[in-house]
């Protein structure tokens, strides 16, 4: 019963996906969504069901050790369930949301066919049926931002090629990997970090952060953030990527090989995520567009992630696994409240809008819930994970836990930003303010917001749950030799905890200062964007200076001016000095053979002593 479920897991959605493609809606524009909320609502059945069976199942399938497995841990169980929590919770969203948009029909279907897929890459015990799946959500990928408004294909096909690249990179580390495992079963392979074993964890390791979003293959994300649908940015690169990239991550880490603290690639993992902490939460810090800042929040929480699960410790695994559920949770509902705003104020532009609160009180509720999660305000489910995080990088060395309490300042003080910005005062230009009656968004649209808020409290309070029921059996052979018997509870470090404390107070205090000398919450880090030094980075990622992509761009171009010239060169040799040498040659070929026999009889006496030269002075050389 258990493997017809798995089955029908994938099957079903990805068959609602190509009814939705294939019959035409124009009698019942409203049965795309629904039918997307249905099948979700079944996936949603199915993964319950399931939870928490120990199940796998292999069938043959391509041959070359390339078999249709799949298999359902303790890992892949929980993970499986917040796919299907959260896309359920989407597609409710979206009934209302993606109502009027002439892409609805076509975006659903994207929906759905990403539900199959992401359940096909959790469940996945081969590597090949694993690429499978991940490819086909670059497919869905570029089609879901194509389905978006403004200058979408321009931001799809930039996603396209940045996944694409990392995706190239998993390819090769699937194959090397294979090599030395002389296996393509997941389940079956366990291999030292040392030599290629090493270079096929890198690989594996890049398509992982590209999947996730992490720096330097993050650049698309804001970008889609103003060109996609909302709720396309709460379902992928607020939820489900996360989950799925930093599934893949963790499955690489700890079961397909040996990560250790001794292990050189576990610093390299916690420089990645202290690095993708800190310079997104600067880049957030100064978004003037609600969706876009918290698009580059999505970004840098993606570090705490990479960093917990790099320190190789048990608490800091637990807390890298446990953020990576916590973020899906309180980045979806932000991005939800977000389309709210949009939908009933008319814009996202932080300069036009302010006083929503008033207006929209549970969706403020909400954002206010999630902000403070995220932020890592206790007693909410941000601040747990985060604890974790911090004591398995101060484990490892004061900078790491230095690089990641700053960008929970950061943090903080962004959300006080925009909160203000948003729900509080008023519009930083009156002129521009969009429209002046705006109302709280309707039912369907609140209840998958309200749900996530509820989560980010349940997740937080009686945190016990979700780590002793889903995180803490899910690393399994992880949590060997860890010093506590739980991670639930309170933290037990308070002099982490009082850090914490204190930096949350120093953003409070940061922003009333802003606020002070501006005179409004937009304004609140200005003087953090004015500061020496970071001024001129600021300026240089307004230009897109700092983009990977346009660096990318940049030399694909110099490459293709350099081919291009190689083509015309050779283009001119065979064209242009050829044919002219030709003419030449013959032209004096035809001056030479003019008729007259005295002159023939001297070139073929010339010819014939030119070839007894040769070959006397090849008999002399052999001698």
């Amino acid at each position: 019963m258990t493997q017809t479920a798995l089955l029908l897991a994938i099957a079903v959605p990805a068959v609602a996906a190509l009814l939705t493609l294939l019959v035409p809606n124009r009698r019942a524009p409203w049965a795309p969504a629904i039918l997307a909320m249905l099948v979700c609502g079944f996936e949603l059945a199915v993964a319950i069901y399931v939870f928490p069976t120990d199940f796998a199942f292999a069938w043959p399938w391509m041959g070359f050790g390339v078999d249709f497995a799949l298999r359902l841990s303790r890992l892949s169980a929980f993970v499986f369930l917040g796919i299907a929590a959260l896309s359920f919770l989407v597609t409710l969203y979206s009934t209302v949301a993606m109502a009027k948009a002439p892409s609805s029909r076509r975006f659903h279907a994207w929906v759905l066919l990403t539900v199959a897929f992401s359940a096909g890459a959790v469940l996945a015990d081969n590597l090949v049926l694993f690429l499978v799946f991940w490819e086909g959500l670059l497919v869905t990928l570029f089609a879901m931002i194509a389905a978006g408004k403004s200058r979408p294909f321009a931001t799809a096909i930039k996603a396209f090629v940045i996944v694409g690249l990392t995706d190239l990179a998993l390819m090769f580390g699937v194959m090397l990997t294979g090599h030395l495992a002389g296996t393509l079963s997941m389940s079956a392979i366990r291999l030292p970090l040392d030599g290629l074993g090493a270079v096929a964890f890198l690989l594996l390791l890049v398509g992982a952060m590209g999947k996730a979003g992490a720096m330097p293959f993050h650049s698309w994300i804001p970008d889609a953030a103003v060109d996609a649908p909302t709720p396309f940015m709460a379902l992928l690169p607020g939820g489900l990527e996360k989950l799925l990239g930093i599934y893949f991550l963790a499955r690489v880490s700890l079961d397909l090989f040996m990560l250790s603290p001794e292990s050189w690639v576990s610093p390299v993992m916690m420089w990645i995520g202290a690095a993708t902490i800190l310079l997104a939460v600067l880049m957030a810090l100064v978004q003037k567009d609600y969706k876009k800042l918290l698009a580059y929040h999505a970004i840098s929480q993606v570090g705490y992630m990479i960093l917990g699960i790099g320190t190789a410790l048990p608490v800091g695994i637990v807390g890298g696994l446990f953020h990576m559920v916590n973020n899906a949770i309180y980045k979806s509902s932000l991005f939800l409240s977000a389309g709210a705003v949009e939908r009933e104020a008319g814009t996202t532009d932080l300069r036009e809008l302010g006083g929503l609160g008033k207006s929209m009180p549970i969706t403020m509720a909400c954002f206010l819930v999630a902000a403070a999660s995220i932020s890592g305000v206790p007693p909410f489910n941000g601040f747990f994970s985060k604890e974790l995080v911090y004591d398995g990088a101060l484990e490892r060395g004061w900078i790491f836990y230095a690089i990641a309490l700053g960008g929970s300042f950061f943090t903080a003080a962004s959300f006080l930003k925009l909160g203000h910005a948003a729900f509080f005062g008023r519009p930083a230009d009156e002129k521009r303010l969009v429209k002046e009656t705006v109302r709280e968004a309707p039912w369907p649209m609140l209840v998958p917001m309200i749900a996530l808020a509820g989560l980010c409290i349940f997740f937080g309070v009686w945190n016990a749950v979700p780590l002793e029921g889903l995180i803490q059996p899910a690393v399994g052979a992880a949590m060997e030799g860890a010093h506590h018997g739980t991670f639930a509870g309170f933290p037990t470090n308070m002099l982490l905890v009082g850090l914490t404390g204190g930096v949350l107070l120093l953003a409070v205090l940061n922003h009333a200062f802003g606020v002070r000398r501006t005179g409004k919450g937009l304004g609140a880090v200005d003087h953090i964007y004015h500061a020496p030094g970071l001024a001129s980075v600021y300026k240089l990622q307004a230009t897109g200076a700092l983009d990977p992509y346009r660096w990318l761009n940049g030399t694909a171009g110099v490459a293709a001016r350099i081919l291009f010239a190689i083509d015309r060169a050779i283009d001119w040799v065979y064209q242009t000095f050829a044919s002219g040498l030709a003419l030449v040659t013959s032209g004096f070929l035809r001056r030479l053979h003019n008729g007259s026999a005295p002159r023939y009889i001297l070139w073929a006496l010339a010819g014939g002593l030119t070839v007894v030269l040769i070959a006397l002075a090849v008999v002399g050389g052999g001698s």
